[in-house]
């Protein structure tokens, strides 16, 4: 399965293993730090930079550690109001 353009799964978790990688780089923080500012194990956080899947609470954590979370808001936009939501509300 195909997500977005032309790569592929496991093209996609390779990038974002990447992208962690070079943002605990540009942090300065090393492997053993983040694992233990983001209550990780070592592995965890090398397999995550590895793309070997890391679960989404591995990402949120790194982020944290990193100062990135608000990367999440371009990943997970807020829920726009639906319009059944706004015609009860005009009923209040």
């Amino acid at each position: 399965m195909e997500i977005g353009g032309s790569r592929t799964d496991a093209e996609w978790m390779e990038a974002i293993g990447q992208r962690l990688r070079t943002l605990r780089r540009s942090r300065k923080v090393t492997v053993v730090a983040a694992a233990e500012r983001a209550s990780l194990s070592r592995s965890t956080v090398t397999r995550a930079e590895q793309g070997d899947n890391p679960t989404l609470l591995t990402v949120v954590r790194l982020l944290r550690v990193y100062g990135r979370l608000d990367a999440l808001d371009g990943f997970i936009p807020p829920p726009l109001p639906s319009p059944l939501a706004a015609i009860d509300r005009e009923g209040d």
